[in-house]
């Protein structure tokens, strides 16, 4: 072999390199297949229990409606693998690789569609549909304490009316001294004055009367809310635990809503509007025209500190109006999909195992392909002689040699006349004519 034929010394090692990557990739085959069965039967398992918790009846049909459903991703994901396994590391050109490899995207994201979530919901379904028991739990203890805050609030107005009124009495008391008028008795002033006390003592009362309830309800509120974070970490079906559940927050939603109808700020209101407008101004009684007058200007004035302690009272009662409600909370039973779906940020971990089980072959197809390209750039310099193994050569010089024993052979002898028969005598060859015979001159 002549200098121009022999390989370098890089080309020797890239030709060594390729031939020992070949038997890597052989013997890897060998289990490949079986290995990507494994994961496509363990996430059709996943698939299966995904699938079952999303149907409601558990009877022969959903059995085998979602036993089918497993089934076809099961073989969806080996056969999907396999083409790219197969097809993407035999494609030259970059052309091909990037369509099979757009191909691939589009089929792992179809995957993730039809398996990967379902995967999630069977990993993480019922610590996920805790999670919302538990974000509800929350939500409503929120509406509780907001709603029990303004229900606080507006028994606190009971101090402002008492104040209120506190102050019509100081006024009844020295007008019947004659510190007012300048005339001692009880006369008009003095009636009016214990007029509006008398209403701000009934609304007082009232006030009074709300506060046991509020407590009541505020204390069967926080004992319904112990009783659904019970049932989030109770051990067992979450199922079950679910349904207690919505029952509970059905109670507590009432509590919450009783809590809001105890506020008595509108009322409030309402009698602070009523206590400067609906005034019923007393006949003046003075024995004389300077007693009616002095009782006049007294009233007058008393009108004015009236309208004023109103709008004060009006004005306190607003603020608690004005005091942000609580929102309103309602649980609603999720199945363990959906769960997934609301919380995937809490459960970042199963569903990266729900999808790493679809998409590990991705990782194989890759691997594949680089592997390929290497043995392909180390086999593309050499000739085809030297890409011979010891066990092809032997067998094409073999091959050689038989075609060389082929041409050697000597020619095959005539074909031998078949024997006579025994008892047969031979037949007689024909005698040649001479030329008498045939007319013709002798040569």
């Amino acid at each position: 072999m002549d200098d121009d034929s022999r390989l370098s010394r890089s080309e020797a090692r890239g030709l060594r390199t390729a031939r020992e990557l070949e038997g890597h990739v052989s013997w890897l085959d060998s289990f490949t297949g079986a290995a990507l069965g494994v994961l496509a039967v363990a996430s059709g398992i996943y698939t299966y229990l995904g699938v079952s918790s999303l149907l409601d009846d558990t009877g022969a049909l959903s059995f085998f409606a979602a036993m089918a459903y497993s089934v076809a991703v099961s073989v969806g994901i080996f056969v999907f693998w396999s083409y790219l396994m197969r097809l993407l590391p035999a494609v030259r050109t970059a052309g091909a690789r990037i369509g099979l490899f757009l191909s691939m995207l589009l089929g792992s994201a179809a995957i993730i569609a039809m398996s990967s979530w379902l995967n999630a919901a069977a990993l993480a379904g019922a610590a996920a549909v805790e999670q919302h028991m538990a974000s509800t739990v929350q939500r409503y203890q929120s509406a509780l304490e907001q709603a029990n805050s303004i229900a606080v609030a507006s028994q606190g107005l009971e101090r402002d009316v008492a104040r209120v009124r506190q102050s019509f009495v100081d006024l009844s008391e020295q007008e019947a001294t004659g510190q007012l008028s300048g005339f001692a008795g009880e006369g008009a002033v003095f009636r009016l004055l214990r007029q509006k006390s008398d209403e701000l003592a009934a609304l007082e009362a009232q006030i009074a009367s709300q506060q046991p309830l509020v407590d009541e309800a505020f204390a069967e509120g926080n004992a319904i809310l112990s009783r659904m974070r019970a049932l989030t970490v109770e051990p067992g079906a979450v199922d079950p635990r679910s349904v207690l559940f919505s029952e509970e927050a059905v109670r507590l939603a009432n509590v919450i809503t009783r809590l809001r109808q105890l506020s008595v700020a509108p009322l409030v209101v309402r009698a602070a509007n009523d206590l400067a407008r609906s005034v019923v101004v007393p006949e003046l009684d003075g024995a004389t025209a300077t007693t009616r007058q002095s009782q006049s200007a007294t009233m007058d004035s008393v009108l004015t500190v009236l309208g004023q302690r109103a709008e004060t009272l009006r004005l306190a009662a607003e603020a608690v109006l004005t005091m942000p409600a609580p929102a309103d909370t309602t649980y609603t039973q999720i199945s363990t999909a959906d769960a997934v779906i609301l919380y995937a940020g809490n459960f970042v971990p199963s569903w990266a195992g729900a999808i790493a089980i679809d998409l590990l072959p991705a990782v194989l197809v890759m691997i594949l392909a680089i592997t390929q390209g290497a043995i392909r750039s180390g086999r593309e310099r050499a000739a085809t002689e030297d890409l011979m193994t010891l066990s092809e050569l032997r067998a094409a010089v073999r091959a050689m040699r038989e075609v060389g024993a082929l041409d050697a052979a000597p020619p095959a002898p005539p074909p031998v006349a078949d024997a006579p028969e025994p008892g047969r005598e031979p037949e007689a060859k024909p005698r040649p004519l001479s030329a008498v015979e045939t007319g013709r001159p002798a040569e």
